[in-house]
């Protein structure tokens, strides 16, 4: 008994395979497509948390990325179950997208401090220019002048 036992949990083993490769969809999208798909859907999940020129948070912006690739969510998860099935391939989607998305935020975060130093930069001058109209010593020199031209006027 123990000896049959032992060759069907064997046979049951053996017959159990890893290699699971789901057969192609016939609208696979292509990888690239598919790397700029998972690149707004990232941007598109991020952004529901975040309010918007509206002031309204909680919006999903999914059906948006969607429509704007022209595609249907089943086709998206058909895909996706495509290239994860093919584990190499997704990893070189994801590396691609995640690359793509740092240079993204590289490029945003220059913005960013370029307008915050004009920014800071306009603040220091205008702070400037409030020290000078308001100081003591501008105030003093227009008293003098002020009354050396009426003296002048007389």
């Amino acid at each position: 008994m123990k000896k049959i036992s032992y060759l069907i949990l064997f046979i049951f083993f053996c017959s159990c395979t890893s290699n699971t490769i789901f057969e192609k969809p016939k609208d696979l999208i292509p990888k690239d497509t598919l790397s700029l798909l998972i690149q707004e859907m990232l941007i598109a999940k991020a952004a529901k948390y975040n309010k918007n020129k509206n002031l309204e948070k909680s919006i999903n912006y999914m059906p948006l990325v969607y429509n704007r690739f022209k595609i249907d969510s089943l086709r998206f998860k058909r895909s996706n179950l495509y290239y994860l099935s093919k584990i190499d391939e997704y990893q070189k989607i994801i590396s691609d997208a995640k690359a793509s998305l740092q240079k993204r935020k590289f490029v945003f975060d220059k913005m960013k401090n370029v307008r915050d130093s004009l920014k800071n930069d306009s603040v220091q001058k205008v702070k400037k220019l409030k020290e000078r109209k308001l100081s003591p010593d501008s105030l003093q020199l227009k008293k003098i002048t002020s009354t050396k031209s009426i003296k002048e006027e007389n």
